[in-house]
């Protein structure tokens, strides 16, 4: 298996579960995300990319509710940010994360209409609340 990209062989059950595309280029970020979101019944990790352009390939072929994204990725310029949220699925939304909270950073997650930048170092406790957030019905789609 590449290490730029895992494919959960888990089907949806009876209940609804939110699909979930992670965006990250550290692999033990990765590991780290795919453990936390694992542990949690509703949610499917459907694929991971290590860059943009991956990203975006994932994204058109999984169709997933909620991207979490590292804002901070190899091969992606301001084109590429604003590429990837045209191509936005009706009622995708994206979850930017950093290790950086600068006000650049916030800026950037800002302009790409993601929800709030979450810092990466308090992912364990804001990822999944946010994430159910997200999905809420009172949360407009990007």
């Amino acid at each position: 298996m590449p290490d730029a990209v895992f494919r959960s062989n888990v089907l949806p059950s009876g209940n609804r579960t939110i699909k979930v595309l992670l965006a990250d280029d550290s692999e033990i970020i990765r590991r780290a995300i795919r453990a936390l979101l694992r542990s949690q019944p509703k949610i499917e990790l459907v694929g991971e990319a290590a860059d943009f352009p991956q990203t975006v390939l994932m994204m058109n072929e999984l169709n997933p509710e909620v991207i979490v994204m590292d804002v901070h990725m190899p091969k992606g310029t301001a084109a590429t940010f604003l590429d990837l949220k045209s191509r936005l699925n009706h009622g995708s939304r994206m979850l930017a994360i950093s290790v950086w909270n600068d006000e650049e950073t916030k800026a950037l997650a800002e302009s790409l209409g993601t929800f709030p930048l979450l810092d990466k170092m308090e992912l364990s406790d804001k990822l999944i609340p946010t994430i159910m957030q997200l999905v809420s019905p009172k949360t407009p789609a990007a």
